[in-house]
């Protein structure tokens, strides 16, 4: 039986002595969010690359919409991968600590993202390219999948009491970075090169860009703290008997899991409006309305500008009136925008486009701000990593995954958006329905429904 507990309280802080001080905190929340960060560009690069080019080069086939279905069918496999990288990242997370499986997660993807900048394609070797890319986007589905639980921990379990929320953010903020960050480096490297060299060799320069993330890993290995949170969890498992003791993921399996899928639930929506946004709408306007590719991404890249700041905002406010109100309010929004997003984005005006998916961002924003402070609740430090990242990548699966996938397949089988819009407010439904159980779930900090 899935049940909460219905008070969970953290440890006590820290004694003085022992308690962080501003200056370490702002240092480990800087860490984590730039390991978002670099993670999340290193991620998006592929669903760029996917949209634009990888299909022709990867996954040759009689016509564009097979290839670009290929290509995005390799984008999801991604997605796929994820939970397994939350299980494990979790699992371990739980028991030896956040740190060094965020240290694991930034090198695997250093690797993963830097391998397919440099995997020959098609023409070259034959059928072992598009099998290599496969293999090499299950890799980054894995770093990913443990990145996100390690990071997030790390900022929030540092926060200062009432913080919790702006602290969480910090994290967020490593998704509109790494989109603006990748968008940056597309942008740079078309403009500095023809057609023809960027489709040759130029849309490999902003893989090989995502070296820079085994830099960092290295940082945080050497300077960055285990969190208080989890070293007092750690001294309470140590004080129980061995055999008393049990696996983070066989309790959460055992007596959470229906909380793991209420917060997978609530979630789909985002990830997968937010992968239609950005890999999605950038095939459709380029493949099917005739718009400029370059225009295309500045869009993107602007709209993503501004969730550098609403998803802070989104987050403070949380920390102050509750996280389920401001959680809520983003996915009603999702829902009623979906319909007037695509009419707009359908009019083939860059100008209408703009205003479509800002608006869809800002909706985006609200959710995403404080959703790592609301998943941090749901559990108990001894199985939080586990828990939240389970959550997280459920969602990542059934949403972010398989949305441009699901968004082709659509617009191929009924010729209109308005198929895509459905898609969108169907799963916003879930997402208000699983908000409104999880509700009653939240009792920490004062959050309450």
């Amino acid at each position: 039986m899935d049940t909460a507990p219905p008070t969970r309280p953290e440890p006590p802080t820290p004694t003085p002595a022992t308690a962080p001080d501003t200056r370490h905190r702002r240092k480990v929340a800087t860490a984590a969010a730039l390991a978002s960060a670099v993670e999340w560009y290193d991620y998006f690069v592929f669903g760029i690359a996917a949209a634009l080019v990888l299909g022709d080069l990867y996954f040759p086939a009689g016509s564009p919409s097979a290839g670009v279905l290929a290509a995005f069918a390799t984008f999801a496999v991604g997605f796929l991968a994820r939970p397994l990288g939350g299980i494990i990242a979790g699992h371990l997370g739980d028991q030896r600590g956040r740190k060094p499986m965020l240290v694991l997660a930034l090198t695997l993807m250093g690797i993963a993202t830097t391998g397919i900048g440099l995997l020959p394609t098609y023409d070259t070797i034959g059928i072992a390219a598009p099998v290599l890319l496969v293999l090499l986007r299950v890799l980054q589905g894995i770093a990913v999948g443990a990145q996100w639980g390690g990071a997030m921990l790390l900022a929030t379990e540092y926060a200062p009491e009432g913080k919790r929320g702006v602290y969480g953010s910090l994290v967020q903020l490593g998704v509109p970075i790494g989109v603006v960050s990748a968008n940056t480096v597309f942008l740079v490297t078309g403009a500095a090169t023809s057609d023809t060299a960027f489709t040759a060799w130029g849309w490999r320069v902003p893989f090989l860009v995502g070296l820079f993330v085994l830099g960092l890993a290295w940082y945080i290995h050497r300077h960055v703290e285990e969190t208080p949170a989890f070293r007092e969890a750690e001294r309470k498992l140590a004080e129980k008997e061995r055999g008393e003791q049990s696996s983070p993921l066989r309790t959460i399996l055992r007596g959470h899991l229906g909380t793991v899928f209420l917060a997978g639930g609530s979630f789909a929506v985002n990830t997968a409006t937010f992968y239609i946004l950005i890999t999605g709408v950038l095939d459709y306007t380029t493949r099917e309305l005739d718009m400029k590719r370059g225009a295309v991404l500045a869009v993107s890249l602007c709209v993503s500008l501004t969730q550098l700041v609403l998803i802070p905002a989104a987050a403070a406010l949380s920390d102050r009136v509750g996280r389920i109100r401001i959680y809520a309010f983003g996915a009603a929004g999702i829902a009623l925008w979906a319909v007037p997003m695509f009419l707009l984005i359908d009019t083939g005006s860059l100008l209408w486009l703009a205003v479509g998916t800002f608006v869809a961002g800002c909706f985006l924003s609200i959710m995403y701000g404080p959703q790592a402070a609301l998943f941090a609740e749901l559990f108990t430090p001894e199985m939080r990593y586990t828990g939240a990242s389970l959550g997280y990548q459920i969602a990542a699966v059934f949403g972010g995954g398989l949305a441009p996938f699901v968004m082709v397949l659509l617009l191929e089988a009924t010729g209109t958006s308005m198929a895509v819009s459905a898609y969108i407010i169907g799963l916003a439904a879930i997402a208000l329905v699983s908000i409104k159980v999880l509700a009653g779930r939240v009792t920490q900090d004062g959050d309450t429904p």
